[in-house]
C-alpha cells in the first residue's frame, strides 16, 4: 500500500481511499456513542445545521466542541459521554477538525474515520481491501497535531501486517498540544479522563466507515468478522 498524510487545506480534491483521524476527541467520541449503542452519527456541517436537524429531530442527540449550549444534548468528550445510554439513538455530531475532514472527502469511494480507540479494526480493514493507495487525513492543526499523525502512521503501519508497538505513537500523543489543552483546561467541556480515554488502543473491536445517506453523511460502525483460526486435522 502506498500512504499519504495530508491536512484538510492540502486536499485538491476527494482521494479514492480515506482514513480521517481525529484522536482528540471527535473520533474517540464516535467511537464511544456506538460503544454506548448509538445507531448511527450523522455529521452536521456546522451548528446551526446540527441544530436544525435536531429541531426536526427531537429524539437524536446533539453533540459539539466546547461548552454545552442551548440546543445540544453533550459535548464532545468521551468521558461525559460513556455515560449516556444511547441504544438505538442517532447522535448529531459537529466538531472544529474531526466532522470537518470527513466531510470534506464524502465523495471518496471509502471514508474511515479513526483514533487509537479503533486503530486495529481500521488497520483489519484496509488490509483486507489492499488498495494500492491510502491517504490519511489528519484533521488537528491543519496536518500537523501529534496525536492525530502518530496515530495515522500507527494504523498505516499496522494496515501492513507489521507487529507495530503502540509505545512510541501513543507517548507522541500524550506529550501534544491538544492532550496538554485538555488537560490544563484550556478547551471546554472537558472530562479528566478523556485524555486517557483517547490513547486507549484498540479499545472497540469495530472500524467506522462514513458514507452519504440520502442529503446527509452518516457514520456507522462496521464489524469484520474474526480471522479463520485452522483446528486440528
Amino acid at each position: 500500500m502506498d500512504f499519504h498524510f495530508l491536512g484538510i487545506p492540502e486536499l485538491a480534491e476527494a482521494p479514492s481511499v480515506a482514513v480521517v483521524v481525529d484522536v482528540m476527541r471527535a473520533f474517540t467520541v464516535a467511537a464511544w456513542a456506538f460503544g454506548q449503542g448509538a445507531e448511527r452519527i450523522v455529521l452536521a456541517e456546522s451548528l446551526d445545521e446540527a441544530l436544525a436537524l435536531k429541531a426536526r429531530h427531537p429524539d437524536w442527540v446533539a453533540v459539539k466542541d466546547g461548552p454545552l449550549a442551548p440546543g445540544f444534548d453533550s459535548v464532545n468528550s468521551p468521558g461525559l459521554l460513556r455515560s449516556v445510554d444511547l441504544g438505538g439513538r442517532t447522535v448529531v455530531q459537529k466538531t472544529t477538525a474531526g466532522t470537518v475532514g470527513a466531510l470534506a472527502v464524502k465523495e471518496s469511494s471509502l471514508v474511515l474515520c479513526a483514533g487509537f480507540v479503533v486503530a486495529e479494526a481500521t488497520a483489519r480493514l484496509l488490509r483486507a481491501r489492499g488498495d494500492d493507495r491510502v491517504t490519511f487525513v489528519v484533521t488537528g492543526e491543519d496536518g500537523r497535531a501529534d496525536e492525530d499523525l502518530a496515530c495515522a502512521r500507527y494504523i498505516a503501519q499496522r494496515a501492513t501486517g507489521a507487529g507495530t508497538d503502540a509505545a512510541e505513537f501513543l507517548r507522541r500523543a500524550a506529550e501534544s498540544r491538544a492532550a496538554a489543552e485538555l488537560a490544563e483546561g484550556v478547551r471546554q467541556g472537558v472530562h479528566p479522563d478523556d485524555v486517557a480515554l483517547c490513547l486507549e488502543v484498540d479499545r472497540f473491536p469495530f472500524a467506522m466507515v462514513a458514507a452519504p445517506e440520502g442529503s446527509l453523511m452518516v457514520l456507522r460502525p462496521h464489524l469484520m468478522a474474526p480471522p479463520a483460526v485452522e483446528g486440528p486435522v
